[in-house]
């Protein structure tokens, strides 16, 4: 363990167990107001609050970037050890809730990229820029597929694919939430979902 987390977690690990202390008292605040007495005051406590309302939907989204319970548990802690230091980037401008998840999807990213045994070929990172249009896959056509077999496919390819199919499909992110938490324009976001869909249906048909 890193002497910055060694740090974060005498800052703030005994906070995130200790639900019933601050939810009575805070939890009439709304996530931005929040999120503004954390930063002005530095407090933990009041961070411990932040932890509760997000801490499964964070644990939720790392689940499905990892192999195991214990990979998304040990991603989830990281990542709010990290929004601790970074917690006053978030400007207000937009949902907390929706910078939380752009956060979290980024960070998860960053995470499969720089895992050695996962990292992802330059043909799949590339494969968003070039010009050919991939074939049409319809909704219908994704909801016909096997469960099981869909999942090994997702894990085929690239986590810019993956992260869009499941932010659309399993969290129910429409085309301007995607845009926010993705930073890209709207043609993008569906070239994007389209490109998607085709690069999971060719793995798709792969597998036996």
């Amino acid at each position: 363990m890193t002497f910055l987390k060694k740090l974060c977690f005498i800052i703030i690990g005994n906070q995130f167990g200790n639900k019933s202390v601050s939810k009575s008292v805070h939890d009439k605040y709304t996530d931005n107001e929040l999120v503004e007495k954390i930063i002005t005051y530095n407090d933990s406590l009041l961070f411990g609050e932040l932890y509760d309302r997000y801490s499964q939907l964070v644990y939720n989204k790392c689940l499905s970037f990892s192999k195991s319970d214990k990979e998304a548990e040990d991603l989830t802690q990281d990542i709010f050890l990290m929004l601790f230091i970074k917690l006053g980037s978030f400007k207000g401008n937009s949902k907390f809730s929706t910078w939380l998840y752009s956060f979290t999807y980024n960070f998860c990213v960053n995470y499969v990229n720089r895992n050695k045994e996962r990292k992802i070929n330059d043909n799949s990172v590339k494969y968003d820029m070039q010009e050919d249009v991939p074939v049409e896959v319809t909704d219908n056509l994704l909801l016909q597929m096997q469960v099981d077999k869909l999942k090994k496919a997702l894990e085929l390819v690239a986590p810019e694919y993956k992260s869009i199919l499941l932010l659309k499909y399993q969290d129910g992110a429409s085309i301007k939430e995607l845009e926010d938490i993705l930073d890209l324009k709207p043609s993008a976001i569906k070239m994007r979902l389209k490109r998607a869909k085709a690069k999971v249906t060719e793995m798709y048909k792969t597998l036996l």
